[in-house]
């Protein structure tokens, strides 16, 4: 009986010492330094087990050896929640580091902005160039676009004109890793939508506007003829009383977009003479479709416009506007912003 229990302690002892130096093994093994590069990306897939993550880690050269891994998790199930999805290394320094990452399920993430004032068209080229996410849109025309957004029937003329320009909202988009540029343009169709639902329920009473439509188109011209965001309810105020006056817009980005790739820069005579449908020194009213994508600022600024007798206006060679209740004040500050511009040019 005595010789039984010495056996049984010298086994307690042996699995006890066994068990000791595995641990200590899977504590050493979790401090593994990982041969991880700051913008290197690793997929973990749904379903993936101990011995393919594994696998995986030596396949992308992460860890030499990770025979231990599988047992490690068993050892420490913490270690074990591990989440599908795209991580970003960037910071990993050791395995348990990189379980951390797998663990969390925070993926990396990603970003494209799209910028006020700009057309869909150089959009076009930001979602082309944003990194990791997956191109669906790449040889299909604007109208085939239109139909996968699902652009509310308000729009008509977005189809009539396959025109987007205005119908997705200016802002920083975050996406992770094979998110579609799909889903990233019906996020921004959705917040523009929004926006838009909210300016023309809240409008001021009585504006020369006939639905939410003409409202983004003007929010549009707004949004070209001034950055600043604090005279654009100014801006605004012009073009609404010329509206109600039945007076011409005269607005120099709507010609310039009527023009497409033949403006160089210069707008002439007999530009603002050429009939186009965008050429409001020619057309009566608005044209038809927005001719820039449009901030919230712009849109509230058509919403609320200043309560003015403002018909004109001219840059002040200050970065904002001169504005002039008639055709003669105008004619003056005209005059001065030449005057202006002149100075500063001889002084070069």
């Amino acid at each position: 009986m005595k010789k039984f229990l010495i056996a049984i302690l010298l086994l307690i002892l042996i699995l006890a010492g066994v068990a000791s130096f595995a641990y200590y093994k899977m504590t050493e093994f979790v401090k593994t330094p990982v041969n991880a590069q700051a913008d290197q990306l690793l997929t973990i897939e749904r379903g993936t087990t101990g011995s393919k993550l594994a696998a995986l880690f030596e396949q992308e050269k992460l860890i030499d050896d990770g025979k231990l891994l599988p047992y490690l998790l068993k050892l420490k199930p913490e270690l074990n929640k591990i989440k599908a999805g795209t991580y970003s290394l960037k910071g990993v320094k050791t395995l348990q580091d990189l379980l951390d990452i797998i663990n969390s399920g925070k993926e990396a993430q990603f970003s494209v902005k799209f910028i006020e004032g700009k057309t869909f068209k150089e959009w076009r080229k930001n979602l082309e160039n944003a990194p990791h996410l997956k191109q669906t849109l790449q040889g299909k025309s604007d109208k085939e676009i239109m139909a996968l957004l699902d652009i509310p029937a308000i729009a008509k003329a977005v189809y009539e004109w396959n025109n987007m320009d205005g119908w997705l909202y200016p802002d920083t988009y975050n996406y992770t890793p094979n998110s579609t540029d799909l889903e990233l343009l019906k996020r921004s169709t959705t917040r523009l939508q929004k926006a838009l639902d909210k300016a023309w329920n809240e409008r001021d009473e009585n504006l020369p506007l006939a639905d939410p439509y003409q409202m983004l188109i003007l929010a549009s011209i707004v949004e070209k003829e001034t950055g600043i965001a604090a005279e654009r309810p100014q801006v605004a105020s012009v073009f609404i009383n010329r509206l109600r006056a039945n007076m011409k817009l005269q607005t120099d980005p709507t010609v310039i977009y009527g023009m497409g790739e033949s403006y160089t820069g210069n707008i002439r005579k007999k530009d603002l003479e050429t009939i186009t449908p965008y050429n409001t020194y020619m057309i009566e009213g608005l044209p038809p479709t927005p001719i820039a994508m449009v901030s919230e600022s712009a849109l509230q600024a058509v919403a609320h416009p200043a309560k003015t007798d403002f018909y004109y206006f001219v840059a002040d060679g200050n970065g904002g506007h001169k504005f002039t209740r008639n055709l003669n004040e105008h004619n003056k500050a005209v005059q001065e912003y030449l005057r202006w511009y002149r100075s500063q040019k001889n002084a070069k």
